[in-house]
């Protein structure tokens, strides 16, 4: 006989540089979930963090057995650590939300009822966003190119705050892509889902851990992973400048001779030779991407690898 399942939310947050935040988040996570069932468990997953974190994760552990952990041997980053955290959640809705506290602790019963009304996904759009300016102009991009590369709608008021149900989490764990991002891979699912909109903190202490480099890195794996579409437009790029040549070639036939040219142009013939050769290059670029996407995938390599768990059991 099956045992019934005695947890009924798991809340999973990755955790990097936040050593003193994270007394006050499971906190308040605790305090917030025990409104709605005392049959919870909160999941810290330390993303080898430089700071003491994992000391401090291990403490709040000892005095809350439903405080769980997980180290990971090195920094995977962020959507890794998350798929760590939900391979090992057992709650019948899962919760993701960061450790910052930006995503509010409050806001999550509000995520619960609304997943009540029958909904397998409920995500937290954020109303107005209390990031720096930096951060909410790279993630606007962002979604303006992934949108239009991909063909799939994004939301930049959406990050990975939400609620999901025990059905989505299951399937996410058997997804094996090495580009990891956890809202397009949710997206891709499927399910009955909705949105709600939700208030957004201010960074409870210290720096985003993002930047500007990682926030690159993230947009091109998910992009990438999500789309071909980037070579359909070096294919129409290269018809276009195919055409162009052509159209060029035929009108220097005509003015030669029509004596239009008197002078054959050495400049003209550099600057094309430049264009057509910066372009070969880009388009191997885009090619090389995907190659590289590929290699990456075919080698199988674990997505991360865990070091410690605490009130964790494999």
């Amino acid at each position: 006989m099956k045992l019934k399942n005695t947890v009924h939310i798991s809340v999973v947050s990755p955790v990097y540089r936040a050593e003193k935040i994270l007394s006050t988040l499971v906190d308040q996570v605790t305090g917030h979930l025990s409104a709605i069932t005392e049959e919870f468990e909160i999941i810290l997953v330390n993303d080898d963090s430089p700071d003491h974190s994992w000391d401090e994760i291990i403490r709040l552990c000892k005095t809350d057995h439903r405080v769980k952990a997980i180290n990971l041997s090195r920094n995977f980053g962020q959507h890794y650590a998350i798929t760590a955290g939900l391979r090992y959640a057992t709650g019948e809705w899962v919760v993701v939300m960061d450790c910052d506290l930006q995503d509010r602790p409050d806001e999550i019963r509000n995520l619960y009822n609304k997943a009540n009304e029958g909904y397998d996904i409920v995500y937290a759009r954020r109303i107005e966003r209390k990031d720096n300016f930096l951060k909410r102009l790279s993630s606007k991009i962002f979604h303006v190119l992934f949108t239009y590369l991909s063909g799939l709608k994004s939301d930049s008021t959406i990050a990975n705050f939400g609620i999901f149900s025990t059905s989505v989490i299951r399937e996410y764990n058997t997804m094996k892509e090495q580009a990891r991002s956890f809202g397009s891979l949710v997206n891709y699912l499927g399910f009955k889902k909705t949105v709600i909109d939700v208030k957004h903190n201010d960074r409870f202490e210290g720096e985003t851990s993002y930047s500007f480099q990682k926030l690159l890195k993230l947009a091109s794996d998910v992009i990438l992973s999500n789309s071909n579409k980037p070579l359909k437009l070096t294919v129409k790029s290269g018809f276009l400048i195919s055409l162009l040549s052509f159209l060029l070639a035929l009108y220097n036939i005509i003015a030669y001779f029509t004596g239009i040219i008197k002078v054959p142009g050495f400049t003209t013939t550099i600057f094309s030779i430049w264009f057509v050769g910066g372009l070969l290059l880009f388009v191997l670029g885009i090619v090389g991407l995907y190659i590289g996407m590929i290699f990456d995938q075919v080698k199988g390599r674990q997505l991360f690898i865990v070091k410690d768990l605490v009130n964790l059991q494999e």
